[in-house]
């Protein structure tokens, strides 16, 4: 009860946080202001779901649940959203008030409606929005993300609600839109590997991988990055591997909760598949995988865009010039610290632990496409073995 008071004491002080300056000095008020602040407290809500759900308080099919009606309320917010500015002058009596009532009035209404009876499931059932609400929010959404696109987390809001409707097929083109414009965001790009291997049946291998890895070198920590990172080592037998992201994740979860016996158990059989001699990658030592540093020379900065797309690509130092791994970012994130391997491979046979020595190529593509064309800034390493680290590739050279 102490911890829920605490709580809610800085909810109420983040919300007079974002309410009393707009009132305490002259300023035009704007609806993307608004929608920022209800993203800020959307994130704080779905973060108390998941704690609840990290505890076990909450069933896998509760979570989904709240979390739908929280995404749902959420979406009605922003298609409803209009255009309007206003402006006013300094409030400083309305500000009062709001500090005053604000507080009584949350705890007023906690004595009205804050009874355990909330939380039990058939209550809960009984407040979800009627069938094909959520459909209807998606679709308003989906058009308003196409008129006003420049908005990374109103397309990360469509992937997730579109995922959740089972529309993995847009999903994922909302959350490349996303990731496109918010190239440092690891959840984003988390999210964008699920739909992507959902897409690909269940399969995260290539670039979801790719992007999986990008949102653990953004945040190395991230718990949905970790759980696909290791299940994308484990498709590839990679066991080892996978043992090392599950229990990274293992040490961030509560150990009494449902997911981290959920997680125990595949753990388990990772070690067990990792340590039996005949199966496969059942060593212990590291795949094969090259690593290093792309940077763009300074001198060319002015002529690229943020948003341009970067491709990393391994190929044979000699005997042809098919792709053995690709991996893909922006200019944004440059420098880039790339991670190339076998799950990477464009075809099967052609990989990098198939040769003796291959060359890094790095290219920003100004089609967005992968092809080499004028006009792409482009740089190439010296040749190195499949499984060097610290290869450095500068773009200089402008394709012409």
């Amino acid at each position: 009860m102490t911890l829920f008071f605490a709580l809610a004491t800085l909810l109420l002080v983040g919300a007079l946080a974002f309410v009393l300056p707009p009132l305490l000095r002259a300023r035009e008020s704007q609806p993307a202001a608004r929608e920022a602040a209800n993203a800020e407290v959307y994130r704080a809500e779905l973060a108390e779901l998941a704690a609840e759900r990290a505890r076990g308080a909450l069933g896998e099919e509760d979570y989904r649940r709240a979390r739908q009606a929280l995404e749902a309320r959420v979406l009605a917010e922003s298609v409803q959203a209009k255009d309007v500015s206003v402006r006013g002058g300094r409030r400083p009596a309305a500000a009062v008030a709001i500090a005053l009532l604000v507080p009584l009035a949350a705890a007023g209404g906690y004595l009205v409606f804050g009874t355990p009876i909330a939380l039990d499931p058939q209550v809960r059932k009984a407040r979800m929005p009627p069938p094909g609400h959520m459909e209807a929010l998606v679709e308003q959404l989906w058009e308003r993300m196409h008129r006003a696109p420049d908005d990374p987390e109103g397309w990360a809001l469509l992937g997730r609600s579109l995922a959740a409707l089972g529309d993995n097929e847009r999903a994922v083109r909302a959350f490349a839109e996303g990731a496109r414009r918010a190239p440092q965001d690891a959840a984003l790009l988390a999210d964008y590997a699920e739909a992507l291997a959902v897409s690909r049946g269940r399969e995260l291998a290539g670039e979801p991988l790719a992007l999986v890895r990008r949102a653990l070198e953004v945040d190395p920590e991230h718990p949905k990055a970790l759980a696909l990172a290791g299940a994308g080592e484990y498709q590839s037998g990679n066991y080892a591997g996978a043992v090392r992201h599950w229990e990274r994740l293992l040490a961030r979860l509560p150990a009494d909760s449902d997911l981290a016996r959920e997680l125990r158990e595949s753990l388990d059989e990772a070690r067990r598949l990792a340590a039996t001699p005949g199966e496969r990658g059942a060593s212990s030592a590291a795949p094969v995988a090259l690593t290093g540093v792309v940077s763009l020379d300074p001198k060319l900065a002015a002529s690229v865009s943020p948003t341009d797309t970067v491709y990393v690509i391994a190929r044979p130092a000699e005997g042809g010039r098919m792709p053995l791994a690709v991996a893909r970012t922006t200019v944004a994130a440059l420098p880039y610290r790339f991670r190339l391997d076998d799950s990477m491979a464009m075809a099967p046979g052609a990989t990098l632990s198939t040769q003796q020595k291959v060359v890094v190529v790095a290219r920003v593509s100004r089609s967005g496409g992968p092809a080499r064309q004028k006009g792409d800034i482009e740089g190439v390493s010296a040749p190195v073995a499949p499984g060097a680290s610290d290869v450095r590739v500068v773009m200089s050279q402008v394709i012409e």
